[in-house]
């Protein structure tokens, strides 16, 4: 059976997301725990989500603009303030190789322990986690991890030109799949998760009370599968070691 590391041992964790809000949506809870445990936390932000949001006079750069601001504010809520925004264009990601390398460019500047992403796999229980950017760059990252950032022989130029040695991640954690071994009660950070989705005021806006029972819902069955006691909330990941 496959466990998730103790935290104890976690130095860094680096998290890789197609958009801006994923993060939050997923595991903010988890991650305001990491960095109330003295966890360094960053983000990896593929796209400015300039394909999401209701207001269309935002289009052609406003959008993409104002979510990157949305994301820095959310993540300053957990206690995360490295950033580092790939600028992909949102809506057309693939798992290419300039896109795995521009991870595993981020993984040997972080050196992370822990790796957080989104599932690779379709979810055919939900629709909501199977975008096609996030599995995109869910295979991507997973790429990156393994081979990509630990070979020395994997895009040379990241070493030769800019001095970033090969680096391996322990563990990582995938979100949004139907395959989940590992459980993170999330109760005693909801309230830094909700303030940090309603960070993301060009998403969330328009679902007024609706957010807080939606997102409630579905962490309250991930809690009754983690057996946890009536009333708690839990993240749900799939831990995938490396090694």
């Amino acid at each position: 059976m496959v466990t998730a590391l103790d935290d104890a041992e976690i130095g860094t964790v680096l998290v890789v997301t197609a958009h801006p809000d994923d993060v939050d949506f997923g595991a903010a809870g988890t991650i305001a725990g990491f960095t109330d445990k003295g966890i360094r936390v960053v983000y990896c932000v593929v796209t400015d989500g300039d394909a999401g949001g209701f207001d269309r006079e935002l289009d052609n750069g406003g959008m993409a603009a104002l979510r990157r601001t949305e994301q820095t504010e959310a993540a300053k809520v957990v206690g995360v303030e490295d950033l580092r925004f790939l600028g992909y264009k949102d809506g057309t990601v693939e798992p290419t190789l300039p896109l795995r390398r521009d991870i595993a460019r981020v993984i040997r500047q972080v050196r992370p322990d822990r790796v957080i992403t989104s599932h690779p796999e379709r979810n055919y229980l939900r629709m909501g986690p199977s975008h096609p950017d996030h599995r995109a760059v869910g295979g991507a990252t997973l790429d990156a991890v393994y081979p990509d950032a630990r070979n020395p022989y994997a895009f040379p130029e990241l070493l030769a030109e800019e001095g970033l040695a090969a680096w391996s991640a322990r563990e990582v954690w995938l979100t949004g799949g139907q395959a989940n071994n590992h459980y993170v009660d999330v109760t005693a950070t909801l309230d830094r998760k909700f303030q940090a989705l309603r960070a993301h005021v060009s998403q969330t806006s328009h679902m007024d009370d609706a957010l807080e029972g939606f997102v409630k819902g579905w962490l309250a069955m991930n809690a009754k599968a983690a057996g946890l006691p009536e009333g708690a909330y839990a993240e749900a990941f799939q831990v995938v070691p490396t090694a």
